[in-house]
């Protein structure tokens, strides 16, 4: 399992119970997690939470207050800053377990000692961007939401990166990424975090299962001769680690080599154990 074990800011407390118990920072959150089917392991800790997240039975949910919590905090991770703030969605703005990739791609962008362009796409509020700019690339960053991209380019001047070292680009992944190939756009390093249910900014509907190979194998033809890295992430429950190893073989390897891991994310739970937080499916040269 691929596990990010080196937050300071940011720890799992406890999970169970279909829940788990987080620290961001100085507030203290309880959220729903469907992995979290064993029983809590401490039941300190949880009635003292600054806020919890309920689902309603209809779908949907909302926050509960304990505490007035300020709009948003900042947390930090190896030199980068987010703004952190609990949205309508029971979201916080990060992704925690994606450090270990963030790590991974960083490491990997570093060796290289050149020149390295990063696409991501559907890059959210800016995580796996900023720490492949950190580390010397430029990055091409792509989501269909307005606000998203907004508050991930709040996390650029937070981190104090050069904003020449980032595109933002807000527009459907498909669509940005035919365009890409048909102009002859090239990179070193793609990366995507897909969602396993969702709209582009025209209304497109995008499904998880019916999707994902199309958008791999329409990306894949954007990597560079000089290629370093291709990853994809997976939050969809039952999408196997080696479903994304399959489709990297299928589509990068076979048209340059490299080699392929997938495994899960997790994080380190302070109680015990280790929370799974989805798939990843790493290729590089």
């Amino acid at each position: 399992m691929y596990t990010a074990s080196d937050w300071q800011d940011y720890q799992v407390l406890d999970a169970g119970d279909g829940e788990k118990l987080e620290k961001w920072g100085g507030v203290t959150l309880c959220r729903p997690d469907p992995q979290a089917i064993w029983p809590r392991q401490k039941e300190e800790g949880w009635r003292e939470a600054d806020a919890h997240y309920h689902r309603a039975s209809g779908g949907g949910g909302a926050w509960e207050y304990h505490k007035k919590l300020p709009e948003k905090w900042i947390i930090g991770y190896k030199g980068l800053r987010f703004y952190v703030r609990p949205t309508g969605f029971k979201h916080t703005g990060l992704f925690p377990e994606q450090a270990v990739n963030w790590d991974w791609m960083a490491g990997l962008i570093q060796e290289a000692n050149r020149p390295i362009k990063v696409l991501n796409l559907f890059g959210y509020t800016g995580g796996a961007t900023m720490a492949c700019c950190r580390a010397g690339a430029h990055v091409t960053h792509v989501d269909a939401a307005k606000g998203m991209v907004q508050w991930a380019g709040e996390n650029r001047a937070l981190s104090g990166i050069d904003e020449t070292k980032t595109r933002w680009i807000i527009d459907d992944a498909q669509k940005f990424v035919e365009r890409e190939d048909r102009r002859g756009s090239r990179y070193q390093g793609i990366l995507m975090d897909p969602p396993s249910y969702g709209r582009g900014p025209g209304g497109e509907v995008w499904k998880l299962e019916d999707e994902l190979f199309r958008l791999v194998s329409a990306s894949a033809r954007l990597l560079s001769d000089d290629a370093v890295f291709f990853l994809i992430n997976s939050y969809t429950t039952g999408l196997q680690p080696a479903v994304l190893s399959n489709m990297l073989l299928m589509t990068v390897v076979k048209a340059r080599g490299g080699r392929v891991d997938a495994d899960e994310v997790g994080l380190p739970i302070l109680s015990g154990g280790v929370l799974p937080c989805g798939a990843s499916g790493r290729w590089q040269i």
